[in-house]
C-alpha cells in the first residue's frame, strides 16, 4: 500500500502492531516523551509529506495526557503537510458525557470532537460509540465500527447451547443493541430496567423477560465499575437462569471492578481489546478477549483505497 503512514500512540501499542502487522505495514517512527514539568512531547521520525496518515491512540489508561499526545501526534503530521490525518480511536473518551442531563453539566463529548477537527483531523474511526448520535459532533467524516459481528462470532463458537440463550441488556439504553443480537442469532431478548440515585450506584433493578432455563448473555458496550454488570447477574440467577456470561466492547474495569468480577458468578467475563487486559487477564481468570485489531485494520485499509467500509458492520474480515 503506497502512500500510507501508520502512528501509534502510546496508549495501546500491542493493538497497533496487531493492525500494522495485519496490514503488512511498518509502524512509523515517532518518539513521545514528558518534559520535567508534565508537557507532552512529540517527535515523529519520518516524512509524511504527501501521506494518508493513521494514528492509532486509544482513550484508555491515563486518558487525558493520551488525548493530548494524540492531538500533538495529529497536529504534527498535520504541519508536516500530510495528504490526509485520520485518528483511529478504538475506545473514544468522554463519550459518556454525550448530553446535558441536568443543569450546567458540559458536553464533553462534543469538546473531544471539536478539539479533534482543530488539530486537524480530517477523518476519525472509532468503534461502538457510547451514543452512535456522537458521530453528529463532528463536521469531519466518522466510521463508527461495530464489534457486533465479533461478538456474534465468539458466541457460536465458545457457547455450545448458544441456540437456548437469551441476549441481556443490563440497561433500557442498550436495547437496540440486544434486540439487533438476538435477531441475528434468532434467540429471544430480555431488559432490566435500573433505577440510579447517583452516578456508578445503582439503586434497585426490574427485570423485563423470562431467563429462567436459559443461558444468559449480559451485552453492553462499557463496563466501567461493573457494579451494574454484576448486579444484573445476580438477579439473572436469581430469576432462574442457568449460566450467565457478560459481553463487553469496552472493559474499562476502574476501582473494585476486577474484585467485584471474580466475586460474581459470570461463567466469562468477554471484552474486545479496543483497551488493553493483559494486566486485568492475571488479576482475573474469568476475563477473555476478542481480537478486533482485525476490524480496525480492514477498515483502514479499505479507507485508504477508497472503498466501502459497510462490509465491516456485519462480517468479520477473514
Amino acid at each position: 500500500m503506497p502512500n500510507i503512514v501508520l502512528f501509534s500512540g502510546s496508549s495501546h501499542q500491542d493493538l497497533s502492531q496487531r493492525v500494522a502487522d495485519r496490514l503488512g505495514l511498518e509502524l512509523g517512527k515517532v518518539v513521545t516523551k514528558k518534559f520535567s514539568n508534565q508537557e507532552t512531547s512529540v517527535e515523529i521520525g519520518e516524512s509524511v509529506r504527501g501521506e494518508d496518515v493513521y494514528i492509532i491512540q486509544s482513550g484508555c489508561g491515563e486518558i487525558n495526557d493520551n488525548l493530548m499526545e494524540l492531538l500533538i501526534m495529529i497536529n504534527a503530521c498535520k504541519i508536516a503537510s500530510s495528504s490526509r490525518v485520520t485518528a483511529v480511536i478504538p475506545c473514544f473518551p468522554y463519550a459518556r458525557q454525550d448530553k446535558k442531563d441536568k443543569s450546567r453539566a458540559p458536553i464533553s463529548a462534543k469538546l473531544v470532537a471539536n478539539m479533534l477537527s482543530v488539530a486537524g483531523a480530517d477523518h476519525i474511526i472509532t468503534m461502538d460509540l457510547h451514543a452512535s448520535q456522537i458521530q453528529g459532533f463532528f463536521d469531519i467524516p466518522v466510521d463508527n465500527l461495530y464489534a457486533e459481528p465479533a461478538v456474534l462470532q465468539w458466541i457460536r463458537e465458545h457457547i455450545a447451547e448458544w441456540k437456548n440463550c437469551i441476549i441481556v441488556s443490563p440497561d433500557a439504553g442498550g436495547a437496540k443493541r440486544v434486540t439487533s443480537i438476538a435477531d441475528r442469532l434468532n434467540v429471544e431478548f430480555a431488559l432490566i430496567h435500573k433505577e440510579r440515585k447517583k452516578a456508578n450506584e445503582v439503586d434497585r433493578m426490574v427485570l423485563v423477560g423470562d431467563v429462567k432455563d436459559r443461558v444468559a448473555i449480559l451485552v453492553d458496550d462499557m463496563a466501567d465499575t461493573c457494579g451494574t454488570i454484576c448486579h444484573a447477574a445476580d438477579k439473572l440467577l436469581s430469576a432462574g437462569a442457568t449460566k450467565v456470561y457478560a459481553i463487553l466492547t469496552h472493559g474499562i474495569f476502574s476501582g473494585p471492578a476486577i474484585s467485584r468480577i471474580n466475586n460474581a458468578a459470570f461463567e466469562a467475563v468477554v471484552v474486545t481489546n479496543t483497551i488493553p487486559q493483559e494486566d486485568k487477564m492475571r488479576h482475573c481468570s474469568k476475563i477473555q478477549v476478542i481480537d478486533i485489531s482485525m476490524i480496525l485494520a480492514e477498515a483502514i485499509r479499505r479507507t485508504h483505497n477508497g472503498e466501502s467500509v459497510s462490509y465491516l458492520f456485519s462480517h468479520v474480515p477473514l
